[in-house]
């Protein structure tokens, strides 16, 4: 087994604002496993509200070591290892273990849904992200999206009832709301909901701050719609914590560790009878394509993270009018584009 790993700035084709932040690009790392003449593909996306950073990711990666494993079909084992180098680094634990099932569907020859054991199917739709704009700008971006079946939109400023109401000057899609804590007041959030609520609104994400876990509990009680905890649940251990303050979670690889624990998580929050979103950092086709995988088990899809990006390393999982079509070629179903 021969682990390559690099750098690399992920560029979006604009300037993405939420309520935190803005950003032109997203640093990342790419790693690739080779075995039996086969290589795998994975990736480490490094937003900023993540902990990590290109240092920690080249850290851990340096630790890890493939020489006591020789089978690779069955990645358990070195997934357990893995997870067992260091607390933490989730985003660089879930680069390797998108490789190692990248790896271990190519050495079978099936398809990573597959390997999984996941009924694929054929009727899923991802929306895209309409982050933060002034609302002369929201007319292009609209149009930019009329091949999507749902639209999510960031929220969380001073400004956010003439952003939305000029988003439905164009269009009565329906609609995903990410606030992504932009919301302090408990109060404010519930009467953003209900004004929200007969606005052709499915779902509101994060729209309290992640530490504010009273005030969750008290908007869950009273919320319309439905509330989708992001930055409050990173990985499977925060399911129990979080499952009577919100109606369902958003799961991403890069904040979980990976298709393993993202999988994971799936399960136990059906036992929670929490609803599941799929979702995705600023990414390559090569992430996006690894959660398109899963996105038969989730309730919603929000797997839009290469649409937005212009220098994409990959080809992988295709969009048609909003509609995933999720590879069957073996492994993820990625292939790497000449640079």
């Amino acid at each position: 087994m021969k682990l390559k790993y690099y750098p690399y700035i992920i560029k979006l084709k604009e300037q993405f604002t939420i309520s935190v932040n803005s950003r032109k690009t997203t640093p990342a790392f790419m790693v690739e496993v080779e075995h039996d003449g086969l290589t795998g593909y994975g990736e480490a996306s490094l937003p900023p509200y993540l902990s990590e950073d290109q240092s920690s990711v080249i850290n851990f990666l340096n630790k890890v070591n493939f020489d006591s494993f020789n089978d690779f079909t069955d990645i358990n084992f070195v997934l357990d290892y893995i997870n067992g180098i260091a607390e933490g680094n989730n985003a660089a634990k879930a680069a390797i273990d998108i490789a190692l099932h990248d790896l271990a569907g190519k050495l079978l020859g099936v398809p990573l849904f597959n390997y999984l054991g996941i009924n694929k199917r054929d009727d899923i739709y991802t929306s895209i992200t309409i982050g933060i704009s002034d609302p002369e700008k929201i007319e292009q971006k609209i149009d930019d999206a009329s091949e999507f079946k749902f639209l999510k939109v960031k929220l969380g400023t001073k400004n956010d009832k003439e952003m939305f109401s000029a988003i439905r000057q164009q269009t009565n899609k329906p609609l995903f709301i990410d606030v992504n804590q932009g919301w302090a007041d408990k109060y404010f959030a519930l009467d953003m909901i209900s004004w929200l609520a007969d606005q052709n609104v499915i779902l509101i994400e994060q729209p309290l701050p992640k530490e504010n876990v009273r005030d969750a509990s008290w908007l869950i009680e009273r919320s319309p719609l439905p509330i989708i905890a992001d930055e409050a649940v990173q990985s499977l251990n925060d399911l129990d914590f979080i499952k009577d303050d919100y109606s369902g979670i958003n799961i991403k690889l890069m904040k979980c560790g990976g298709i393993r624990q993202a999988y994971r998580m799936m399960q136990r929050a059906k036992e929670l009878n929490l609803m599941i979103m799929i979702g995705c950092m600023t990414e390559t086709s090569c992430a996006i394509t690894a959660a398109s995988h899963l996105s038969p088990l989730a309730d919603w899809v929000d797997l839009d993270g290469a649409v937005l990006i212009s220098n994409d390393l990959f080809t992988g999982m295709k969009i048609k009018k909003g509609r995933l079509i999720i590879p069957e070629s073996p492994g993820i179903g990625v292939e790497k584009i000449a640079n």
